[in-house]
């Protein structure tokens, strides 16, 4: 963690402490967070937990990941943020060995979800959901990957009130408008909105759904195959070194700085070039 993120603001420092007390009774026991960023093209989901020396990233899971499972396109949407933090879920658990023992979700309902202990065997892997400064509004990305890690098998500690198709004044979550966003469905219904409204704007909007030949009724074929996929294979599979031939090294070398006089040798010579001498 950088020492100047209090000056800029890029920590909640009020939650951030909360999150990794400890009580001194479990003698070092990390606290583990499930940590859930977002950028313009990217969706970041990690499990860490804090040392004095600063915050240990356990494993980490990300939507530009998701094309080797068959997600191409819309790798910041509800539905790819489900799906990452599906992958992160199962990934953490196969590095624990856990995986066979939580399966987690696999009928995707839209039903809230809470992994239960074994009665003979480890406890279900737990951490706490570290939002960063993102607003915690209902129907918010951020809950969608929540979902997602949960249904993975790993307990993350929550409610109801702030998934997507939550009414706060039934005070119940509707388990159809959920399981809706988590296959894109609200893509398929906008896609299809300007397909019979707009062409001329689903064209510009959807270009590259177009071209890869995507209609509106694949998205949840894509999303359900894409789970699937992640169960099968979480583990993530570090790319080859890149090896640079001698003549690709020497072009990128660093050259050694000029003298002074080789510098001085060298405006003379551009000078005299172009006969300002």
């Amino acid at each position: 963690m950088c020492c100047n993120t209090h000056t800029e603001g890029k920590t909640d420092y009020y939650a951030r402490k909360r999150l990794i007390a400890q009580a001194k009774n479990k003698y070092n026991s990390p606290k583990y967070r499930f940590v859930v960023r977002f950028t313009n093209k990217d969706i970041i989901c990690q499990v860490a937990y804090a040392t004095i020396s600063g915050d240990i990233i356990m494993a980490s899971a990300y939507s530009h990941e998701l094309p080797k499972y068959g997600i191409t396109l819309g790798l910041t949407n509800y539905a790819a943020a489900y799906a990452t933090g599906l992958l992160l879920a199962r990934r953490i658990l196969n590095k624990l060995k856990l995986d066979t023992k939580y399966q987690g979700n696999s009928e995707v309902t839209g039903e809230d979800y809470n992994v239960k202990p074994m009665k003979r065997g480890p406890n279900p892997f737990k951490c706490l959901l570290d939002v960063g400064l993102s607003r915690t509004t209902t129907g918010s990305r951020i809950f969608s990957a929540l979902k997602g890690m949960c249904d993975g098998g790993v307990n993350v500690p929550h409610s109801d009130t702030r998934f997507v198709g939550y009414n706060e004044e039934k005070k119940a979550l509707n388990p159809a408008i959920l399981r809706k966003y988590i296959f894109g469905g609200h893509v398929a219904d906008y896609m299809k909105l300007l397909m019979e409204k707009d062409p001329a704007k689903y064209d510009q909007h959807f270009s590259r759904y177009k071209k890869a030949g995507i209609k509106p009724a694949d998205l949840e074929k894509i999303y359900a195959a894409a789970h699937k996929k992640i169960r099968a294979d979480p583990v993530f599979v570090k790319k080859p070194e890149k090896k640079y031939t001698k003549q690709q090294l020497e072009k990128y070398a660093h050259k050694r700085k000029r003298t002074l006089a080789e510098l001085k040798a060298a405006i003379q010579e551009k000078r005299a070039k172009f006969g300002l001498l």
